[in-house]
């Protein structure tokens, strides 16, 4: 297939910056190098944030990396100081978010994401599908929540309606995440973006495999209250409490999948 996206100057081409966090991931990190070192599209940096591991982590990012791959290792006030680091660090047009364990869908991820921003005069948010693979990188199953072909701030009234892996935002008006929201703050910060994005273009393709051994029920409450805090403060609170009702099915379905997920796959809590 022909990359559109070199029949332009490199100086039109956008830089990503692929932000990877990572602690004690000797075992999820391979796939997530492998995805990025073999993207087609070459015009990307790839920023690895690490909590200070203890296992072999740093060892294996460090073997035969790119010159377009950074990496800092300190201590860290969890996973969304850890991002933030990353947002910090960035020097790309767009900042993609590829956690150890994710991976890009294809070699030609990038390419596809930089066709569509080029072709749509660099908007504010590029976003398409995920699926859900287990530890083989075997095809599970899609995501619970479709991304919808077209994407507005009152989209996020119906929960993540995006995952943030596929959500890939111009580094211009991608503020810091909120740490006061500790299990949320993703959430928070896919509306606040959209708030600032004048155009969201969707890609009709899969764009990340999301490795469903992420997939957690721990801190589940906190982290629904948190969310309901969140629709409260930006959609109106009676607006939230309505849509709650609607939710509860498809919670439902949403735990039967990942009860489905975790029998398929003992030990994984």
């Amino acid at each position: 297939m022909k990359d559109k996206s070199t029949d332009h100057d490199k100086s039109t081409r956008p830089l990503f910056s692929v932000i990877t966090v990572t602690y004690n991931a000797e075992t999820e990190l391979p796939a997530t190098l492998r995805s990025v070192r073999e993207q087609s599209f070459d015009s990307y940096e790839h920023l690895i944030i690490d909590g200070a591991s203890s296992d072999n982590t740093l060892a294996i990012a460090r073997k035969d990396a790119p010159e377009s791959q950074r990496m800092v290792s300190s201590p860290d006030r969890g996973l969304y100081d850890a991002m933030n680091k990353g947002l910090d660090m960035a020097r790309g047009d767009y900042v993609v978010f590829l956690n150890a364990g994710d991976a890009f869908h294809s070699r030609d991820t990038l390419r596809l994401l930089a066709d569509k921003i080029i072709d749509n005069d660099f908007p504010g948010v590029v976003y398409g599908q995920t699926d859900l693979v287990d530890s083989s990188r075997r095809r599970v199953a899609p995501r619970h929540l479709e991304a919808p072909a077209e994407l507005t701030y009152d989209s996020f009234r119906d929960g993540m309606v995006v995952c943030h892996q596929s959500f890939v935002v111009l580094r211009r008006i991608a503020g810091n995440f909120d740490l006061k929201y500790r299990f949320s703050a993703d959430y928070e910060w896919c509306i606040r973006v959209l708030q600032h994005s004048r155009n969201n273009c969707y890609v009709d393709e899969v764009l990340v495999d999301y490795l469903m051994e992420g997939m957690t029920t721990r801190n589940r409450r906190a982290s629904l209250v948190e969310r309901f805090r969140i629709m409260c403060y930006y959609y109106g609170t009676f607006s939230t409490i309505r849509r709650h009702f609607g939710f509860i099915r498809r919670f439902m379905r949403r735990r039967k999948l990942e009860r489905e997920l975790l029998s398929s796959n003992p030990g994984k809590k």
